[in-house]
């Protein structure tokens, strides 16, 4: 179908008998194969570390006498032997889920575009929640056989790395990626040459190279403006993740949406389905209606008939997350477009106007919205909040009744769990536990898990988190620069038998990052209290044009680094997806304070609670549909409060309370052989009630039954 290939790098030098080591390196499906991991790790675990977990660099680094040595190791290679086995199996297999429920989906592929996608650290290509998101869902699909093609960006920064001062101020460092280091590939065409695809801007062309990601069974295909033909200006397009100009910001969205489309054709796709995740590719319909422009079809039409195909999830109720901008900037890169679908300028913009304070803009929600059949916001809250916030675009109609309807996010088990959790299951709920991940009846039988054993699990994961966490001290004190105030700031001193609470996100105003210090005095006497201590771990990066962000940050950092706090509150600098994997892995508790209802759904609470760590949680998002007042905690009522003073006291004040009167007293409370029997009971219940109905596969399955096979139809 396809006139092109990816080729495999040849700069492994590697024994016969461990070949397809460079071939594994090369597909993400061992990011969440805990075995698959291990079959790099054991090659040589402390420089599997430091290369922070890169197969490549791993191979290419490692040098030949190690590589021999293991290529003669019985134990490695029966190891390895498996893991191939496993790995044949899946990518060959036939009796997927896509193909034996909805086989009408086979050869019609799902076109999924993104600004970022979260798929592993060693490819900094994403921000936070919404590409991690995007990273889970295409795994998600690889396991379930859907036919699938992503489309994105290959920022040649990737994402920031941050750096905290010693007074708190985070400075964002751009690095450039060195593409031999990271998991893509080339695409070239037939004739042998790199593969490109243009978009016309009115003043040039912008030339875009192409990059593979393989995700299990699924392909990622990146756009890369870095091209030799390009200006030094258009070649920084792709440079960066969500610049805050606007003239890059737009151009990059039209580079997403127009040339992702032009893209999939050079590539040999014909979608059925068109997945925008978010606004920010909400150009692709414009795009696609310009074909059928050029064929002969009026501009009415075009919308008309390619409409049905096109999906859009918006994932923020707050009205500047969605991207807008103002009509001269659309004239002065999209002029050249509306002639070719043959309407007038002002037409052109009636597609997407939005009346604001400040004048008439050219939305990116709006376009969205009004030309996809399929919307959907992220939680049953969202979808609520996202009727009243679009209600203008159908005014006949009543408020319930406008066209958006929601699924719920979810977390990739496979992802995300523990391996040593993983491994305890296995032993009780049967070995393909995995295969019915979204089934209630399997985790019904949690209950046969001992509590000592899953109590040891934790322990050991608690004690993982806090080696990690000096051991990341450590790296960074060796490196110089490091005040030795933030060494205490950055858990040297965290104990790993404590109450530990995670709170670890985006730092943005909203979500509110402060709560918990709105009574200092008070929470002092919580984490000081004697024989039952309590840390709380903060973690999470400002945009870097976020002043507010920044200086929340700062706000938390000052508190942490206090002598009084005994080292009990600790700041985690540069949170990326190696760090949360630790922390949902390791706390006890993931603290989530959200003003509502301005918390779409969230995912990392999710994810802390397949792992048995328990939400402590603001009902907002997809914990006001999980919360049973047995499974965790809620902070605050379910209920809105105009007055955002008005909430942030009741929630403060609801927080302390719960904390003092119900969290501490449970987690401490333990029989002679120091279990906690009923915070376990807490445990199983979360994780009863989170893993089958929080996953992607209740997820993906549920955008397939409700909003890609409409679709097809």
């Amino acid at each position: 179908m396809n006139n092109f290939r990816s080729r495999l790098p040849n700069h492994f030098d590697l024994p016969k008998r461990i070949h397809r080591l460079g071939e594994l390196a090369y597909n993400l499906w061992w990011t969440w194969q805990p075995e698959a991991a291990r079959v790099f790790g054991r090659l040589d675990y402390d420089l599997w570390e430091r290369l922070g977990h890169n197969p490549i660099r791993l191979l290419r680094e490692i040098g030949r006498p190690r590589l021999n040595q293991a290529a003669d190791d019985k134990d490695y290679l029966a190891l390895y032997d498996r893991v191939f086995e496993g790995f044949d199996a899946y990518m060959s297999e036939t009796e997927t889920w896509a193909l034996i429920t909805h086989p009408e989906l086979i050869n019609r592929p799902i076109a999924y575009f993104s600004m970022e996608f979260g798929l592993h650290e060693t490819l900094p290509i994403y921000s936070g929640g919404l590409g991690v998101l995007a990273g889970d869902h295409l795994k998600e699909a690889s396991d379930l056989g859907l036919p699938l093609v992503g489309v994105g960006f290959m920022y040649a920064q990737g994402f920031f790395t941050q750096r905290i001062s010693e007074d708190g101020w985070q400075d964002a460092l751009n690095n450039e990626l060195d593409f031999v280091d990271l998991p893509a590939l080339q695409v070239f065409a037939d004739d042998g040459n790199r593969m490109t695809v243009e978009v016309e801007f009115p003043d040039r062309n912008v030339s875009l190279a192409l990059w593979e990601i393989r995700v299990g069974r699924v392909p990622l295909y990146l756009l890369d403006s870095n091209v030799e033909s390009n200006s030094d200006f258009d070649k920084s397009l792709t440079a960066r993740l969500y610049w805050s100009d606007l003239d890059h910001r737009v151009m990059q969205e039209v580079l997403l949406g127009v040339g992702g489309v032009r893209m999939l054709r050079a590539l040999g796709y014909n979608p059925s389905v068109w997945h925008m995740n978010e606004g920010h590719a909400a150009f692709l319909t414009l795009e696609r209606a310009r074909e059928l422009v050029a064929s002969g079809r009026t501009f009415e039409q075009a919308l008309e008939k390619t409409r049905g195909q096109n999906i859009f999830t918006t994932h923020t109720p707050v009205p500047a997350g969605n991207d807008e901008f103002p009509l001269w900037l659309i004239d002065k890169y999209l002029a050249a477009l509306w002639p070719e679908l043959k309407v007038p300028r002002e037409k052109f913009f009636d597609i997407a106007r939005h009346h604001v304070p400040s004048g008439e803009t050219f939305s990116m929600g709006v376009l969205a919205l009004r030309n996809a059949q399929g919307r959907n916001a992220v939680s049953e809250l969202h979808g609520r909040v996202a009727r009243r916030m679009w209600h203008f675009l159908w005014p006949d109609r009543a408020e319930d009744d406008v066209p958006i309807t929601y699924v719920t996010n979810g977390v990739h088990t496979a992802n995300w769990m523990a391996r040593r959790l993983r491994i305890l299951i296995g032993l009780h709920l049967g070995e393909d536990w995995m295969d019915h991940l979204d089934d209630p009846d399997l985790w019904s039988r949690l209950d046969k898990i001992p509590d000592p054993a899953l109590w040891e699990v934790r322990m050991h994961l608690k004690r993982k988190l806090a080696f990690y966490m000096r051991e990341r001290v450590r790296d960074r004190w060796k490196a110089g620069g490091y005040h030795p105030v933030q060494v205490v700031s950055s858990g040297v001193m965290i104990n790993p038998y404590a109450l530990t609470i995670g709170f670890a996100r985006r730092f943005a105003t909203y979500k509110r990052a402060g709560l918990v210090l709105s009574d200092v005095d008070r929470l002092l006497n919580i984490i000081n209290r004697p024989n039952m201590p309590v840390q709380i771990i903060f973690a999470g990066k400002a945009h870097p044009a976020d002043e507010a962000g920044k200086q929340l940050i700062q706000q938390v950092y000052r508190q942490v680094k206090r002598a009084e706090t005994s080292g009990r509150l600790v700041f985690l600098e540069d949170y990326d997806m190696n760090l949360a994997r630790y922390l949902v892995q390791g706390v006890d508790v993931w603290m989530n304070t959200p003003r509502r209802p301005m918390e779409a759904s969230g995912t990392s609470g999710m994810k802390a609670a397949l792992n048995g760590a328990l939400n402590f949680s603001v009902l907002d998002g997809w914990w006001r549909e999980a919360f049973n007042g047995q499974n965790g905690w809620a902070i605050g009522d379910d209920k809105d409060i105009d007055s955002p003073e008005v909430q942030d006291g009741e929630d403060a004040g609801s927080l302390y309370d719960t904390l003092e009167n119900e969290i501490i007293p449970m987690y401490y409370d333990r029989d002679v052989k120091e279990i906690p029997h009923d915070w376990i009971a807490r445990i199983k219940d979360s994780m009863k009630t989170v893993i089958p109905q929080f996953g992607t596969r209740r997820m993906v399955k549920e955008y397939v039954e409700r909003l890609y096979v409409p679709a097809v139809k």
